[in-house]
């Protein structure tokens, strides 16, 4: 753990764009004080002296701050983009350029060099991955089991990630810590309903500039990335229909007041689709077949597999980009699909990713998981695990001191009386 790697050469679009990516950097940093006392706390402690990290993560103005945070506590630390569409190319020069983090991401790369800068990331011989899908730890056991004993462990803080590392686990690949940091209760009750909320409609208006309002939105899942996006398409004034396999989300979103149809009924309702399930060719051809003329489809699941773009491709006489991250498919049938962000994350592709707000806490336990990883070297089983309660709470009660709120605490009567079984009524 105590082997430093040779410092990579970077890769983004132009260091030029550095000032700019600073600026941005700091206006995201008024609303992340969580990260911020982390950060700080850090830079005394240096919990990562010593340590190589390779992250990756959407290049955001807010990723940057954890970046910082974990150079800060003494990390050797490389960062790559987790899409080829979501990165900020002011932010990777910035980090670079005042910094010295080599960052490998531009925005808009090919698949290959998404695959590439994984393989860099993987050469870094990291100690501990932060993950955004698990693409690399992945690539690691397939490609680089050689390397795993270099590894303390990784944290992931998708859906999707957790999802395949639970399948990794099951098929007894898994040999090593995994933070959940994706189910802390300060993250996704907050990034993944009110970041994804907000932000996948700030990309779809970015992108089109159509009011929402009057239409029929399809909302294709419904867990806490897709209750925030629902819950915000109405609040715009659309229409809000919902498909599910779940049978209990399906019923609470009906109690929440959402229409809930399969999606071979919804495909010829829809005015606009949103995918957010992490699974695949959610919307497929014989959904596109009875779409509307003009419909549009977008995602801000992970992956850009949750539209069958294949299949719609093949259906296509003409593809033509009428906006920038807005695509036009013209069907042998003489209708044409609207496409957003080439299926990608639209809320990255065609606007900035969640707000720093939400991301302040998400971050935080990115850096604290990772923290508690080193902590306890060497003392955890294999497979998934929590984020610890208590450091749930902190986080929450940083944020609340932030805001300026104050909340009640137990007397030592309510304590004793909820840990009793002997008082009744």
């Amino acid at each position: 753990m105590t082997a430093t790697s040779p410092r990579l050469k970077h890769e983004v679009k132009d260091l030029a764009l550095a000032p700019l990516g600073r600026q941005r950097i700091e206006w995201a940093g008024r609303e992340m004080p969580v990260l911020r006392q982390i950060r700080d706390r850090f830079a005394q402690e240096k919990p990562f002296a010593g340590v190589r990290i390779s992250a990756c993560c959407h290049v955001t103005t807010e990723t940057a701050h954890l970046a910082i945070a974990l150079k800060a506590g003494g990390a050797d630390a490389v960062l790559i983009a987790s899409n080829p569409l979501s990165t900020q190319d002011d932010v990777a020069a910035c980090l670079v350029a005042d910094y010295d983090i080599p960052v490998f991401a531009i925005k808009g790369e090919d698949n290959d060099t998404y695959h590439r800068h994984v393989q860099i990331a993987l050469d870094h011989r990291p100690n501990i991955i932060i993950d955004d899908g698990s693409d690399v730890v992945a690539t690691l056991i397939q490609q680089r089991p050689h390397q795993i004993a270099d590894l303390i462990g990784t944290t992931e803080e998708t859906t999707t990630g957790i999802v395949r590392l639970r399948a990794m686990f099951r098929d007894g690949v898994l040999t090593f810590p995994a933070m959940n940091v994706n189910d802390a209760d300060t993250k996704h009750f907050f990034d993944n309903r009110y970041g994804t909320g907000q932000s996948t409609l700030d990309g779809i208006i970015r992108a089109t500039n159509i009011l929402l309002a009057g239409k029929n939105i399809v909302v294709v899942g419904y867990g806490w990335c897709g209750k925030g996006t629902a819950l915000r398409a109405r609040g715009l004034g659309a229409n809000v229909i919902v498909t599910e396999i779940d049978p209990i989300r399906a019923i609470e979103a009906v109690m929440d007041g959402f229409r809930v149809l399969p999606m071979a009924e919804a495909a010829s309702a829809g005015d606009l689709f949103i995918t957010v399930t992490g699974n695949k060719h959610v919307i497929r051809g014989e959904h596109f077949d009875v779409m509307k003329d003009g419909a549009i489809v977008c995602n801000s699941g992970h992956f850009d597999l949750e539209i069958d773009l294949k299949t719609l491709a093949e259906k296509t006489t003409e593809v033509k980009n009428v906006r920038p991250f807005t695509q036009e498919y013209r069907l042998h049938s003489g209708k044409s699909i609207v496409v957003l962000g080439e299926g990608r994350l639209i809320n990255l592709a065609a606007a900035e990713g969640h707000p720093s707000a939400v991301m302040d806490m998400s971050f935080a336990n990115q850096a604290l998981a990772a923290e508690y990883l080193v902590t306890n070297k060497g003392k955890l089983q294999a497979g998934l695990h929590s984020i610890p309660t208590e450091v749930d709470q902190n986080i929450a009660l940083l944020k609340l001191q932030a805001m300026g709120i104050e909340i009640d605490t137990l007397t030592a009567d309510q304590d004793e009386y909820i840990n009793s079984w002997t008082s009744g009524t």
